[in-house]
């Protein structure tokens, strides 16, 4: 017999959701026919499958060692990086982390070292997550930015921070805002739509003005902070989070971002390189606001975070004559 207690990272799915991620190699006929005959039990009660498993809840599984094992596919153990996290936010649920430019959000390839095994790697070196947790629920990230685009992540510690920060995203009532340089005067607010095409192949995206043959609705408001009378130190409210929005949307506009390689300005581009050393877009997630929370996400409520600009990108703007900053955050 083995003995299983679900864990506050595991606590919110479904019971026979986390027997299939225990024991991933076995049908899910096996489960169930193992819980009518209660060799498999839930707080030492017959299940059917479908209860939510809480924190501290008592999994037997009455089955032999080599039955167990051998439905266990043999993993890899998680990559240690090393890496020390800029952490803006952190409670028992989620984390909150200033992603540096030049790091993938999540893999795209299988051999990528992403945002998402640094946050695993941390979690197993402060003890919070085990290799044998991590078979049942993975810590991840809710939200992606581009490689080159620096800013913050949102990450669920546990199954539930992570459905409840997802929701969120998924609700819009979770305001995110952007900090960027673009070419060209911008001296009102504005509040732009349009019609986003992308093109799998290339990784790119057109814009319309106009609605077009299988192209997405986008929204984006924003809001100009400094300008040096060529040049305009943007802040981006992001409405709707569809691939390289902000990039190819400001592009469309007349309004390209510094460094940006895919929609930017060439001869613009060529020149930020040869005297910053830049090349990268800069575009950098600065702010999220929280909606009215409550019960174990009470501690966000409402809540305004922060993340410091990179280095560079606060160099650039000063030199250039765009804003007061204050370690790393425009004066506004």
């Amino acid at each position: 017999m083995r003995e299983l207690v679900i864990s506050k990272y595991e606590a919110g799915q479904r019971f026979d959701k986390f027997l299939a991620k225990y024991m991933e190699l076995a049908p899910k006929s096996f489960f169930y026919k193992m819980m009518r005959k209660k060799n498999i039990t839930l707080n030492g009660k017959k299940a059917a499958g479908n209860e939510k498993l809480e924190n501290g809840d008592t999994v037997k599984l009455f089955l032999s060692e080599e039955t167990i094992e051998g439905f266990r596919e043999k993993k890899k153990r998680a990559v240690h990086t090393g890496a020390k996290l800029d952490i803006l936010y952190e409670d028992e649920q989620v984390m909150l982390i200033n992603k540096p430019a030049g790091m993938l959000s999540q893999k795209a390839e299988k051999g990528d070292i992403s945002m998402v095994e640094h946050l695993i790697s941390h979690l197993l070196d402060t003890g919070e997550v085990t290799e044998e947790m991590l078979k049942t629920f993975r810590p991840s990230l809710c939200n992606r930015l581009d490689r080159n685009t620096s800013g913050i992540v949102a990450a669920g510690k546990t199954l539930q921070g992570l459905q409840m920060l997802s929701g969120l995203f998924k609700e819009r009532t979770l305001h995110k805002y952007y900090l960027c340089i673009v070419k060209g005067m911008i001296k009102e607010e504005q509040d732009v739509r349009g019609w986003l095409l992308k093109n799998e192949k290339t990784n790119q995206v057109r814009i319309f003005k106009n609605e077009t043959k299988d192209a997405r609705p986008i929204h984006t408001k924003y809001r100009p902070l400094a300008d040096n009378g060529q040049e305009t130190l943007l802040e981006i409210e992001l409405l709707t989070g569809r691939t390289h929005q902000i990039r190819a949307h400001l592009s469309y506009m007349g309004h390209p971002i510094f460094g940006d390689p895919k929609y930017g300005d060439a001869v613009l581009n060529k020149k930020l390189t040869s005297g910053y050393g830049l090349h990268m877009q800069l575009l950098h997630a600065w702010h999220l606001v929280f909606p009215e929370l409550s019960g174990d996400f009470e501690g966000l409520s409402g809540k305004s975070i922060y993340a410091p600009a990179p280095k560079q990108f606060v160099s650039i703007a000063q030199k250039r004559g765009l804003g007061t900053w204050e370690h790393g955050i425009p004066e506004v």
